[in-house]
């Protein structure tokens, strides 16, 4: 991971520990990140290794109003050294399958060239499908795993079994009944299918019917649609929103409107597949920033200004700076205050993409603005979807009316898109006016504050246990590493035998060697079924050995 100017030691505020000649930032680094207005106490571990401590850093100095805390333990150089010699064997045996198949001595279910198109250019990319045939093809059964019930704390599954190593399933006709969900984005639990917001997409359903059949310029703008978009634009705290049908294609159709020829755009290295698909469909410059590293973000602008465009040395048209709310791989929370600092300072423009951040954050529920206290008005374009906290689908942007009426006439996806199906909708205005309390309960208020005490008592549990967990402490997307490729599918399949749900991640959505299992926590779950996940976890962690971590830390008594 990187290290942002946000990270560098304040007046000689850090507290360095090396034994051996172990130099900071190798082998076993852990970095905890603190911003506050008022000074925090400075400690060092007793354990072998550094830690790096810093308070107020030199650009974030005054800008954070709360404890930002962040932790990326980085991967023990033994763990690492067998991970990739895990991929290597792995690699080794892939190609000696791959000779075998070519003799017709093992059978090849994937996708090929035919004979007679051998001599064209290759329409598969030769090293996704040899990763897909011989790595992913061995841990498949870890997901696509269909769901039989409302996904909510808890699920019911359809059993299935492979009768040839994951290339095909049959389903057994059994259902494992009651499996703790601990991978759905279902962070407030209005994944329902009782109570005020199912009710009330029920009674929609029966008025305007399922779907609308038209675009919203034809005939397919309801009352509903204004109501929401209205609701969306009063919850943000901006002048005006427009929604959309699909969170991916919120991002991916709406960044090409807003950028082209001769502007340029800031990515962070850690975004979305959709605000890099958006990016590269504009026809903008890209130029990719470290991930949340206010140095190197700095360094792209004053270059930006200082040289322009390549060649010509033009002014850019625009610069807009690209960044997520939480990140849904690291867990991190995007360091706002010294973006917009910034964006601010080199006149750029800031796109923040709120998908797993919006109602997961913030006191309100409103986010990573209301998280640390902004003005939405500093943020020039907020983006986020309903499919995660609303318990819906689709996406929205928000920002100033000016804007908003420039991309309901050049968005692709407002332009050409169906409109959302009105139960959809019914579900965003409920959710939305039970967050804001509207509803004449505190109900809304109640599931934010839960979330934010699950998720702390879960991420101190985890760390306890030893294991290694990247991101905010108030981050509800939850990243627990372990590495090494052959307990990607074992950790999934173990914690399954056990009951419990949970999605593991590897290559290409991770770094090779970065697989891990992400939990997402959720308003809806108990703190018996977080101790119940909490101590398979354990468990399954001694088998497998995944407790990767040397910050060992004594348990608390809850």
């Amino acid at each position: 991971m990187t290290e942002s100017s946000a990270n560098k030691p304040g007046n000689g505020q850090v507290c360095h520990r090396v034994k051996n000649g172990v130099k900071p930032g190798r082998n076993g680094f852990i970095k905890n990140h603190h911003h506050y207005h008022h000074q925090q106490p400075m400690y060092c571990y007793p354990e072998d290794k550094v830690q790096h401590t810093a308070c107020n850093g030199s650009s974030g100095l005054g800008l954070y109003s709360r404890p930002f805390i962040e932790s990326f333990e980085e991967t023990p150089m033994l763990v690492a050294v067998l991970t990739y010699m895990g991929y290597g064997i792995l690699t080794i045996f892939g190609y000696l399958r791959d000779f075998l198949r070519d003799w017709k001595i093992e059978r090849c279910h994937i996708a090929r060239e035919r004979e007679e198109q051998r001599d064209f250019v290759p329409l598969y990319q030769d090293f996704e499908n040899f990763y897909t045939r011989n790595l992913y093809m061995r841990i498949r059964d870890s997901w696509n795993r269909p769901i039989c019930s409302v996904p909510g704390a808890k699920v019911d599954l359809v059993e299935r079994v492979s009768p040839d190593y994951n290339w095909t399933f049959d389903y057994t006709g059994k259902v494992v009944e009651g499996v703790i969900n601990m991978g759905s984005y279902n962070y407030l639990g209005f994944a329902e299918n009782t109570g005020y917001c199912a009710d009330a997409s029920a009674e929609v359903t029966m008025k305007y019917g399922v779907g609308v059949a038209s675009t919203r310029q034809e005939m397919g703008n309801l009352d509903r649609h204004e109501e929401m978009e209205e609701l969306v634009a009063k919850f943000l705290g901006v002048e005006s929103a427009m929604a959309f049908g699909m969170g991916f294609a919120t991002n991916s159709m709406n960044i090409p409107a807003l950028a082209g020829k001769g502007c340029l755009i800031l990515s962070d290295e850690l975004n979305h597949a959709s605000l890099v698909l958006g990016a590269r469909l504009s026809g903008s410059t890209i130029r990719v920033f470290k991930h949340n590293n206010m140095q190197s973000l700095e360094k792209m602008l004053r270059d930006a200004i200082v040289h322009g465009q390549p060649r010509t040395h033009r002014p850019w048209k625009k610069i807009l700076i690209l960044v997520e709310g939480i990140y849904s791989m690291e867990g991190s929370i995007v360091r706002l205050p010294e973006v917009i600092a910034l964006k601010k300072r080199y006149r750029a423009y800031l796109y923040l993409d709120e998908a797993h951040s919006i109602g997961a954050l913030g006191p309100g529920g409103r986010g990573v603005v209301d998280y640390f206290g902004l003005d939405p008005r500093d943020v020039d374009v907020m983006m986020g979807t309903f499919t995660k906290s609303f318990g819906a689908a689709g996406g929205y942007i928000g920002g100033r009316k000016e804007l908003m009426e420039y991309l309901r006439s050049h968005s692709h996806s407002a332009v050409y898109a169906a409109s959302m199906s009105p139960p959809v909708v019914e579900q965003i205005i409920a959710s939305m006016k039970c967050i804001m309390g509207e509803d004449g309960t505190t109900l809304g208020r109640d599931r934010v504050q839960q979330l934010a005490e699950n998720t702390l008592y879960f991420r101190r549990r985890l760390t306890e246990m030893g294991f290694i967990i990247y991101g905010n402490n108030d981050s509800p997307v939850v990243p627990m590493m372990l590495y090494m490729p052959a307990k990607i599918g074992a950790f999934g399949r173990e914690m399954l035998k056990r009951n419990i749900g949970v999605v593991v991640v590897g290559f290409p959505a991770t770094p090779i060697i970065e697989s891990r299992a992400r939990f997402c926590i959720s308003a809806a779950h108990t703190k018996d079924m977080l101790d119940t996940a909490l101590s398979v976890i354990s468990e399954v962690g001694d088998l497998l050995q995944v407790k990767y971590s040397r910050h060992k830390r004594l348990p608390s008594l809850d």
